[in-house]
């Protein structure tokens, strides 16, 4: 039976003067001009830094070519010290080739954190690999046939890349998890770099961590390893501190571009939250040849965080729709329509979205139209949702709930941007915005996570 949701409507009365509007409860931006001024690193530092770091990316380079002859736990551990220290983008080619080799030799695991490691790899990159791999570790109650701290760790992270029925790795990670929280507790572990590893598995799994994160907190970790390899860590550290100074530079255009709007003396309401949709941008593209992207990804959420506080906190239904409407028009007349607050804000988008556009096709990016669609479709979400909640009044089902609620998250609006900014094939665009049903999948736990966090605020 599907579950209920009480829903009550949201009151739209026909006008409403400010005092009677909802504020919402947004803390202001702590940032603030802050990256106008700052820079991590001079020009002349910066330079210096790429030409150190463009000298030992070669020398690895040819490291990993020759690692194909070593045993395969340190085949495995060399990408996985370079996928965690975010060094891994550098070298595509090289990793898929020595992955494919790993994959086409077969199960050559003869101990269980190796074999974690092995599935986990092959796995994230998208390489079929059997669950049966872990049998011979499971003795006949299910249990694993192993208490080694390192090895239960491995088997943690490895099955969070598990698909739908694959029992044995449900089952493997429950056992592993229950036995690493009790290993903290009752302090079995060692005081040491595994010790940590395991605390942060457990409050986010591997595969779940941003990978920007990840580098910075793995450039620590490694570093204390008597096993790192000192070129490796040499080239982490100047990584990130380039990529580092380019999100900088990046947050500093984006800081000129929204003080130019002046939107906070006129939709006060709305959250300033530019700088947090950087980072959450950075989890979607974080190359630094995505840079432009980026920029483009980052507007584009900053405008849809003030959408979703226009459609869901602040106007009348009616003024929903007017604004809806103007943005399926898309021209400056249809702003006299609107109420003065969302005049002023439909303008500035319709400046700043023609501004991406011809950039967009000075690089010869054939998909700035989509930027436009995606965006349109965004506020007409929102429109749907706040109308629905304006007219049911009786309780209705998780699936009725989410059938509206799920395009709202825009979760396809960020995966197909980015399809369009890095330009990719309309093919995949098109298809992204037809909610395949991975797509949808993504949205509903966004949905869903967004939704538990607004209802304990």
């Amino acid at each position: 039976m599907a579950a209920s949701v009480e829903s009550h409507g949201r009151p739209h009365p026909p006008a409403m003067n400010d005092n009677q509007r909802s504020h919402g409860f947004h803390h202001p931006t702590v940032w603030g001009d802050f990256f106008l001024g700052f820079r991590p690193f001079s020009p002349a530092q910066c330079i210096s830094m790429k030409n150190k770091a463009e000298v030992i990316k070669e020398e690895l380079r040819a490291t990993i070519v020759d690692s194909g002859s070593v045993d395969l736990p340190q085949k495995l551990e060399l990408v996985d010290t370079l996928q965690r220290l975010g060094l891994d983008y550098h070298y595509g080619t090289e990793i898929n080739d020595l992955l494919c080799g790993i994959h086409d030799a077969g199960d050559e695991a003869h101990d269980l954190h190796t074999a974690a490691l092995r599935f986990y790899l092959l796995r994230k990159q998208g390489l079929n690999v059997s669950p049966d791999v872990f049998l011979k570790f499971i003795d006949d109650e299910g249990k694993i046939t192993c208490n080694d701290t390192r090895s239960l760790l491995g088997v943690y992270n490895a099955a969070h890349v598990r698909t739908h029925g694959e029992e044995t790795l449900s089952s493997a990670m429950a056992y592993a998890k229950d036995h690493l929280e009790r290993a903290v507790e009752q302090q079995t572990i060692p005081p040491s770099i595994l010790l940590d590893q395991v605390r942060r598995a457990l409050e986010t799994p591997l595969f779940r961590r941003p990978r920007r994160v990840e580098a910075r907190h793995f450039i620590s970790v490694y570093e204390r390893m008597s096993t790192r390899n000192e070129a490796i860590l040499e080239l982490a550290k100047l990584d990130f501190s380039i990529l580092q100074a380019l999100y900088c530079e990046e947050l500093r255009a984006l800081t000129l571009w929204w003080e130019g709007l002046q939107l906070q003396d006129h939709l006060s309401f709305a959250r300033d939250r530019m700088v947090e949709m950087h980072f959450w941008m950075l989890g979607v593209l974080f190359e630094p040849q995505y840079s432009y992207g980026r920029i483009v990804l980052t507007k584009f959420f900053t405008f849809i965080s003030i959408f979703d506080d226009i459609y869901d906190s602040y106007s009348t239904l009616e003024e929903s729709r007017l604004l809806t409407m103007a943005m399926e028009r898309w021209d400056e007349q249809a702003a006299e329509h609107l109420p003065g607050y969302t005049k002023f804000f439909y303008r500035k988008v319709l400046a700043t979205m023609k501004v991406i556009e011809k950039d967009l096709d000075s690089q010869g990016n054939k998909h700035a139209d989509y930027v436009k669609k995606l965006l349109i479709d965004a506020t007409k979400c929102y429109y749907n949702e706040a109308k629905w909640c304006e007219e049911s009044d009786t309780p209705v089902t998780v699936e009725e709930h989410l059938r509206i609620s799920v395009p709202s998250c825009c979760c396809m609006h960020v995966a197909c941007l980015a399809f369009s900014v890095i330009g990719a094939g309309r093919d995949a665009i098109e298809w992204g915005m037809t909610y395949p049903k991975i797509m949808r999948a993504s949205c509903t736990i966004g949905r869903v996570i967004n939704d538990v966090a607004s209802h304990e605020r």
